[in-house]
């Protein structure tokens, strides 16, 4: 019985950890949905989604900004907001759905398309979640495309050399709206 509490109990720890991980590495944006609790009201536990313009709703505080910024941020500033109407709130945001991290792998792929990612994934793993490159693939012209604020900007990517171990700085962390183009 003590074993399995104590398993229990590390299981929760990590799963609590690597959820608050997440929840402080990324911004939220248009489509992501997430669940804003307070504590010791649950008629103020509300499941929002961010909407096109980047706002969420919530009971007596109205629209706040969330898309572009950080869980932390918009904790805050609700906690802020409610203190008008209660004396010390708890809020708690827990991410359920995060469908603003999006990339696209096109051209000779097996699975070419649009992929919901977390913030950490690299030019290999999008390969590997397009199902790999086919044939006919020209393995040494791969490059990523991202619009940033000076305009669309290209990337080489070799993926002979990277396999190989060579010039891995070429395997960069994809952000959300890039594609990987494979000729």
């Amino acid at each position: 019985m003590r074993k399995n509490t104590l398993i229990i109990f590390v299981f929760l720890f990590l799963f609590s950890f690597s959820s608050y991980a997440v929840a402080t590495a990324f911004t939220l944006g248009p489509g992501d949905v997430v669940e804003i609790s307070v504590w010791k009201d649950p008629e103020l536990t509300k499941q929002v989604i961010v909407q096109p313009d980047g706002y969420i709703s919530f009971p007596l505080i109205g629209q706040i900004k969330a898309g572009g910024r950080t869980i932390p941020e918009i904790q805050k500033e609700i906690t802020q907001k409610l203190s008008e109407y209660i004396s010390t709130p708890t809020v708690t945001i827990l991410p359920l759905r995060i469908e603003s991290y999006k990339i696209y792998v096109i051209g000779k792929v097996n699975k070419p398309g649009a992929f919901t990612i977390l913030p950490t994934v690299n030019v290999m793993q999008a390969l590997s979640m397009a199902g790999g490159t086919n044939p006919f693939a020209k393995l040494s012209k791969i490059f990523i495309l991202r619009k940033g604020p000076k305009g669309q900007q290209a990337f080489r990517f070799n993926y002979k050399e990277v396999a190989n171990g060579e010039h891995l700085e070429q395997n960069i962390e994809l952000q959300s709206g890039d594609v990987v183009v494979v000729p």
